[in-house]
């Protein structure tokens, strides 16, 4: 699964060391040597988990759906996003939205425990 492209529809097989790799980026934090380029690539659609080849010279709009099961592979890329942000207004003004983590403290109650002062609670 790939880290780099959260919606990959398929993998790459690289030319270079002939595995399989979700994007560039996974090759490229698995080798050492960088990807070989090439005008035909191989690929493995992940629907059906069947293996194609396109030649990248003659490439057309046809071309971005699987030949075996039609899925659509070539979509906009979801990429993992670092998101910093404050959900609600300002905390200065309003601190409902602080979540208080700490754990209360219960203490065990038992009928059998005789305290001198609080015998209403336990009689009933």
């Amino acid at each position: 699964m790939c880290k780099h492209i959260l919606n990959a529809q398929v993998s790459i097989r690289a030319p270079c060391c002939k595995a399989w790799y979700d994007c560039a980026e996974c090759h490229g934090e698995v080798q050492t040597h960088p990807l070989a380029k090439t005008t035909e690539m191989a690929f493995m659609c992940k629907k059906c988990k069947k293996a194609f080849r396109k030649d990248m010279t003659a490439y057309e709009e046809s071309d971005e759906y699987c030949p075996h099961c039609d899925n659509h592979y070539v979509i906009e890329a979801k990429t993992p996003q670092a998101v910093i942000g404050v959900e609600g207004e300002d905390t200065r003004v309003d601190a409902r939205m602080l979540k208080d983590d700490r754990v209360k403290g219960t203490e065990n109650r038992s009928i059998f425990r005789v305290a001198e002062d609080d015998f209403s609670e336990r009689i009933g």
